[in-house]
């Protein structure tokens, strides 16, 4: 491995000794009763870690840092430009309201065990209600809010909620969206009936209370007792967490209490170099799980800041709501999607806005969530001068897969690389047969097991699924679903979803290749590439265009010149003949481009309009854009 020390030296330790090495990491947090048996099975005859430890997480995230002096610190703020509103709670004044929800739970029947789905927007009372299930032992699951009414019953039948937690509305920079019909009509779709619904009435749309169900937030609090943490095991289980995208039945993520709350402290340590009282800004969602991780369990698990931002990158009001925000707070890391700041390049090219703000106390921005292209991260370094850190991780994994170690000292970055593993992941790439390939070949990403604490445990109530998943491929790994390779300094390039690489004429070419080199072209702001099937190569790259703001380019002749750029970098065979210009691409909430869906319009497949998506009409437009396309090219 050539990389150097201190990193090299914190990697050999886990791989000479992992329970070892997992044993040290555990007393990084305050447990009830500390684990005696790091590493066992659990009845699936599955990994576990620190089983017999006890704790409660809601404790460590709050509790403990007031028993430490840390009471009076900020542990929240809320800010949200849609509402034109600011908050922030102390870690006793977040202690007080959690404690208080908790009992309102406990009078409504929830105990350890139990779930509760949370179905809320980006306001505090959903962190509060995730935190007050963890103090109760309860189980909670946060569904994004505005998942439409049937995407949200299937997830009521597979987690069996004792109560559902909802406001009146969410809002979508100056679009309100009503919950509570949502909420009602999935559950007269689903087959399992919630005990109660509990809703947070909020002033820009009040709900309607129709059933003897539902209940208000703030009278239950008003006549609740705070609840005190109940001490659970560390492999009794935290959240579900299903994965965004998931057709039919969905797939609940398990995590766990012990593995989980060690692994978070030992990621901020690590991954970000966080400590105790540092304002840390992930600019998610709870909904997803960098919203689980880093808006609310790492951050207070640590003793951090932790901001909730209800708004957008652009629009709310405009490019410079992300240096606001960090100026405003002084925020010294930053985590978000690349899709983010693709999207203030495209409004704000130049980065004007940038000098609007002090961002003197802005240290790293860490990127994650999709494939970090080379041009959106030199212009953000260029502009904003600062370190701008790839890393890839997974709704499964719940922390970073790879990263640069900034915490244990950091390492060069290569643009276009996750850079290396984390302690506690072996990963290796795979051919078809399950052998390991050479550096610098690409294959199948995976990670000999067992797989590092905080990761998922199982699916819920389906562990043959799990297994069928994730395990069954190769013999003794994890199959992450993605692919890449490790060059000679055992820095990893995630190059994209397995059937994100197309097979042209019996070569595989990565599509995340080719929109690298699509995404440098100097009037190019965003793209994507798909592969489209084709008769005579089996299948064909197009490749799918939005433009920076202001600029005037004739697309002909842009189709032209990113047709030999991608000839000039990957050879003939990367005939990249097929692009178009669009206004914009379709995204779910959480960024991500729908490059499956648009490759079954452009293989004129049936498709579904995925509940996640964030604006309905840009499938539409885009639908129009490629049958054009391929109409004129025909």
């Amino acid at each position: 491995m050539n990389v150097k020390d201190p990193y090299a030296t914190e990697y050999q330790a886990f791989l000479d000794a992992p329970e070892t090495f997992w044993e040290k990491q555990s007393s990084l947090i305050a447990w009830y009763k500390k684990p005696e048996i790091i590493l066992s099975r659990d009845e699936n005859n599955y990994f576990s870690w620190y089983a017999d430890g006890e704790l409660n997480t809601s404790y460590l995230c709050l509790d403990y840092h007031i028993e430490q002096g840390r009471g009076e610190q900020t542990a929240l703020i809320y800010d949200s430009p849609v509402t034109d509103s600011k908050m922030s709670f102390s870690y006793l004044e977040l202690r007080e309201r959690v404690a208080l929800f908790a009992g309102v739970l406990q009078n409504l029947g929830v105990s350890k065990g139990n779930r509760v789905v949370i179905y809320m927007p980006m306001v505090p009372e959903a962190v509060i209600a995730m935190l007050a299930c963890a103090r109760l032992g309860a189980i909670h699951s946060v569904v994004f809010g505005g998942f439409a009414a049937d995407e949200l019953a299937v997830r009521i039948d597979d987690a069996q909620p004792k109560v559902i937690v909802t406001a009146s509305c969410g809002i979508e920079v100056s679009k309100v969206i009503p919950y509570k019909p949502l909420v009602d009509e999935a559950i007269k779709i689903a087959t399992y009936k919630p005990q109660n619904v509990v809703l947070l009435q909020r002033p820009e749309c009040q709900a309607e209370m129709l059933h003897e169900r539902d209940l208000d937030w703030v009278s239950l609090n008003a006549t609740a007792t705070p609840a005190e943490p109940v001490s659970v095991k560390g492999s009794d289980p935290l959240y579900i967490l299903y994965t965004s995208g998931t057709t039919g039945k969905p797939k609940g993520v398990v995590r766990d209490n012990g593995g989980h709350a060690v692994a978070m402290r030992y990621s901020m340590e690590t991954v970000y170099d966080v400590s105790p009282g540092d304002v840390y800004w992930a600019a998610s969602d709870v909904g997803w799980v960098v919203g689980h991780s880093y808006i609310v369990y790492a951050p207070l698990l640590t003793g951090c800041t932790t901001i909730l931002y209800e708004g957008k990158p652009v629009r709310t009001p405009d490019a410079s709501a992300f240096w606001r925000v960090c100026a405003e707070y002084g925020v010294k890391t930053m985590f978000t999607a690349p899709t983010a700041f693709r999207a203030v390049r495209k409004e704000d090219p130049e980065a004007e806005g940038l000098g609007n703000y002090d961002l003197s106390k802005l240290e790293r921005i860490y990127l994650a969530g999709e494939r970090l292209d080379p041009t959106t991260y030199e212009w953000l370094h260029n502009k904003t001068g600062l370190p701008i850190i790839d890393h890839w991780w997974q709704t499964e994994t719940a922390w970073a897969i790879a990263g640069n170690p900034v915490g244990i000292g950091a390492l060069p970055s290569k643009a276009g690389s996750a850079t290396v593993p984390m302690p506690g992941y072996q990963v290796s790439i795979l051919n078809e047969e399950g052998e390991s390939v050479s550096q610098g070949t690409h294959g199948n990403i995976a990670i000999k097991l067992p797989l590092p604490p905080g990761t998922l445990t199982t699916i819920w109530g389906n562990h043959a699924r799990f297994e069928k998943g994730y395990l069954s491929t190769y013999a003794g790994y994890y199959l992450t679903g993605d692919e890449g390779f490790l060059d000679e300094d055992n820095y990893l390039f995630v190059m994209g979803r397995c059937d994100d690489v197309i097979n042209v004429a019996g070569h595989r070419l990565s599509t995340g290749r080719m929109e690298e080199i699509v995404g440098s072209h100097p009037a190019v702001a965003e793209c994507a590439v798909i592969g489209v099937e084709d008769q005579l190569k089996g299948q064909l790259p197009m490749g799918l265009v939005v433009l920076k703001d202001g600029i005037n380019i004739d697309e002909e002749v842009l189709v032209q010149e990113l047709k030999q750029m991608v000839r000039e970098k990957i050879g003939a065979i990367g005939c990249c003949e097929k692009s178009v210009v669009v206004q914009r691409l379709p995204k779910t909430r959480s960024g991500k481009i729908l490059r499956r869906t648009m490759r079954q319009i452009a293989d004129g497949k049936p498709y579904s309009v995925p509940s996640t998506i964030d604006d309905p009409e840009s499938l539409v437009e885009i639908e129009g854009a490629i049958k054009t396309l391929q109409a004129s090219t025909a």
